[in-house]
């Protein structure tokens, strides 16, 4: 759950080896310690009762003021530290450490549980976000969906000194599966509409804000998610798929957004575009920016079209995307360069992986893979894309 040397430890009269799995922790007077390791995605601790966290160590207490004897012990210390900051609200506790960087592992990763996770347990509550491994950077960028989340600055485990009490804590994120949130398992009901709704409360106001994608278009706008160097899954004709796209009726923008590419300025100019078109990527991870009713083209490459809908087609149905595919055929994929067309690589990708999607196999269709589409055949599918894009640009602007 936690990465590293700094593993968060729960503190009680029991102690247990943190490397080992831990015996059920029964209640103690004024609270209790409980772990739930039964879930095939995540695990969870929570803290019922007054916590104390001492960051110095990456250590919470449960204070007992049922008895005149603390019952916690930290280390050699017979008592939990002093508090220097109160808070009047919960904490939840979680770390950004793993595939940190990565545009699509901090939503599906982070961001969506997290949402799951508030949604579940603090539905109708302040709580404070308590985060590990939040580097400057991350912090930075995330500014505005932190505080959409919650009205309380964070504590950052990595440079946070002061001693800090909370209501109570929960350590971990509920994740329902790969980019999903299933209504059934909360409380509220809560859907990936709200999700959006949550990520439009955090960069939406960029919209009454003067800005070059808020100026009325005569066209529909599309954006091209551009992928560029030896990355893999790049379109090698960019230029002529551009230019294909204006033909057919477009106000064509190339986007090639980056880690330091502001989420204002992404989400200003997704949010009002009629269309989105790219490879399957990362990158895509921006269709969560498109308004329901627009329309999505993912580009599946060989080998990825069960990635493709675990990655991106569930979340963009989930939330009124018009989505669609276009699966590009052994010709217009550069792997033909190195395999025969009949070889199993080429001509099965599904066989050829079987069940083993190893860093091998990986490689093959995300790493050595470029396209090259076929433009009469893109072309063609461009026009059923711009007839729904024109539709939605006409209903919503």
């Amino acid at each position: 759950m936690f990465a590293d040397k700094k593993c968060l430890e729960l503190k009680s009269i029991r102690k247990w080896d943190p490397l080992l799995p831990p015996p059920p922790l029964k209640p103690s007077q004024g609270g209790k310690i409980s772990c739930d390791r039964s879930h095939h995605n995540y695990d969870m601790c929570s803290i019922d009762g007054p916590t104390v966290l001492d960051p110095k160590t990456s250590t919470f207490y449960l204070v007992d003021h049922a008895s005149s004897n603390p019952p916690l012990l930290a280390q050699d210390s017979p008592r939990s530290p002093k508090c220097e900051t109160q808070h009047n609200a919960p904490a939840l506790v979680f770390s950004v450490a793993g595939y940190n960087g990565n545009f699509w592992h901090e939503f599906n990763d982070g961001f969506i549980p997290l949402f799951i996770t508030v949604n579940s347990i603090f539905p109708d509550q302040d709580v404070i976000f308590v985060i590990d491994k939040a580097r400057d950077w991350w912090v930075s960028k995330y500014a505005g969906l932190l505080k959409a989340f919650s009205k309380h600055p964070i504590v950052n485990l990595d440079n946070d000194n002061a001693t800090h009490c909370f209501t109570s804590a929960t350590l971990g994120l509920i994740s329902h599966g790969f980019m999903t949130i299933d209504p059934a398992l909360l409380p509220n009901s809560a859907t990936f509409t709200h999700f959006r709704a949550l990520l439009d409360k955090a960069y939406g106001h960029s919209r009454n804000q003067p800005s070059m994608y808020n100026s009325p278009v005569a066209r529909p706008r599309l954006v091209l998610m551009s992928r560029k160097g030896s990355i893999g899954r790049v379109i090698s004709n960019e230029d002529e798929v551009q230019r294909v796209a204006e033909e057919v009726g477009f106000d064509v923008i190339v986007f090639k957004p980056s880690v330091r590419t502001p989420l204002q300025k992404a989400y200003a100019l997704i949010n009002t575009s009629h269309a989105m078109v790219g490879v399957h990527g990362a990158a895509l991870t921006h269709s969560l920016f498109l308004r329901p009713g627009s329309v999505f083209v993912q580009v599946v490459p060989l080998g990825l079209g069960w990635v493709a809908d675990v990655c991106f087609a569930k979340s963009a149905k989930a939330m009124g995307v018009e989505y669609m595919e276009y699966k590009i055929n052994a010709k217009e994929s550069s792997l033909v360069e190195k395999y025969d067309e009949n070889e199993l690589v080429i001509k099965d990708p599904v066989a050829y992986r079987g069940n083993n999607w190893s860093s091998d196999v990986m490689d093959i269709y995300l790493k050595e893979q470029n396209v090259k589409l076929d433009l009469v055949r893109f072309k063609e599918h461009l026009k059923q894309v711009y007839d729904k894009a024109k539709e939605f640009k006409d209903k919503e602007g």
